[in-house]
């Protein structure tokens, strides 16, 4: 089913909801995150236009099931960008990209998918086109349903039109590197980094085979001098190799890749807990002053079972994994927001089609 206006997908989501039939909203198909559903796919590939590109203004205007990375290419001509860089196949679609809150290393500086919408159109099970926000970034009137409706998942609506902020292009880029293989001395050096103003776009964690290293991009014109020293800091932190690397658009798509894997566990914790992340798995890629962390797993329950049980509090996600391992998909919810989310869940799902079951608590 791909509707193609935003009125289209209403009113087809209003005959689902009058049938009680289950409903899977699909953009690209490239992140398919959290339990199994069998149900009508509505896909958002026909709403494809970029109806708006506000140069002056920094801001556009985004049918949900646009490409990021047409997006991208529309933008960069201009020399602006949609601050968003997730591991993409080609196929990703904004609206995948906001209800998967998915994101890569700029969120450092520019945070996720819900930092950058200004403005979303929503389609409900009960036929209403809800909107919120508007097409300038200083707006505050009316509900956030942005900021609701990123990570949601597909099970509040379908994302149909969204209203986005944009950044210029840096003119250059290069990145400061410092390693170690004790993951206390990284952790130290990381949270260090992050307190000092050093405006970095990325600021990541790469830990594979008992090895890792700290990556500080920076974006100007003065990059390269920056990121020289960010080299000397590392070094009086303890890192060794620290060196500038100037062509490093290859290390930062390599960051991405590694985010997605056969069983990709994410962690959503603090700065601190960059040496435990680091004991539990072989393989991690972080953003540490977000506390956030995709560790590659084995594919088995024990290997997911024995990282969450070594991170215990911190919520731990599974996203990438075989279909048997994602019936376990989230962490345990607290009880009072598990509460709010499922009233939230009947308003905004009445006729409850929007993947039931499959979200945070089984709602």
């Amino acid at each position: 089913m791909r509707p193609g206006t935003a009125e289209e997908a209403a009113e087809l989501l209003r005959v689902l909801g009058e049938e009680g039939r289950p409903v899977r909203p699909c953009g690209g198909g490239t992140k398919p995150w959290g339990p199994v559903l069998e149900g009508a796919d509505v896909e958002t590939g026909a709403l494809d236009r970029i109806l708006e590109h506000n140069v002056g203004d920094f801001t556009a205007v985004l049918e949900a099931g646009v490409r990021l990375a047409d997006a991208q290419d529309a933008f960069a001509h201009h020399g602006q960008m949609l601050a968003l860089d997730p591991a993409l196949d080609g196929e990703a679609t904004v609206g995948g990209v906001m209800a998967t809150s998915d994101s890569g290393p700029l969120r450092h500086r520019y945070g996720s998918m819900r930092d950058l919408v200004v403005g979303v159109t929503v389609a409900l099970s009960d036929g209403t086109l809800a909107r919120s926000g508007g097409k300038v970034i200083k707006n505050v009137a009316g509900y956030d349903l942005a900021k609701l409706f990123t990570g949601s998942f597909g099970t509040l609506g379908l994302i149909v039109r969204v209203a986005v902020r944009l950044h210029p292009l840096p003119p250059a880029t290069a990145t400061a590197a410092g390693a170690s293989d004790d993951p206390e001395r990284l952790g130290a050096a990381a949270r260090a980094l992050a307190a000092l103003p050093l405006e970095a776009d990325c600021l990541d964690l790469d830990w594979r085979h008992g090895t890792g290293r700290l990556l500080v991009r920076f974006g100007s014109a003065a990059a390269g001098d920056q990121a020289a020293t960010t080299v000397k800091r590392m070094g009086d932190l303890g890192l060794e190799g620290c060196a500038v690397l100037e062509d490093d658009d290859e290390l930062w798509m390599a960051q991405r890749v590694h985010q997605r894997g056969d069983c990709v566990l994410k962690v959503s914790g603090r700065a601190s807990d960059l040496p435990d992340v680091c004991r539990a798995a072989g393989a991690v890629v972080g953003r540490p002053a977000l506390g956030l962390y995709w560790l590659s797993l084995p594919p088995d329950a024990g290997a997911v079972a024995a990282a969450r049980e070594a991170l215990l509090p911190r919520a731990c996600t599974l996203l990438d994994a075989p279909e048997a391992l994602r019936a376990d998909a989230w962490a345990a919810p607290d009880p009072g927001a598990l509460a709010v989310m499922a009233r939230v869940k009947e308003r905004f799902d009445p006729a409850r089609i929007f993947r039931p079951g499959t979200f945070v608590g089984g709602i």
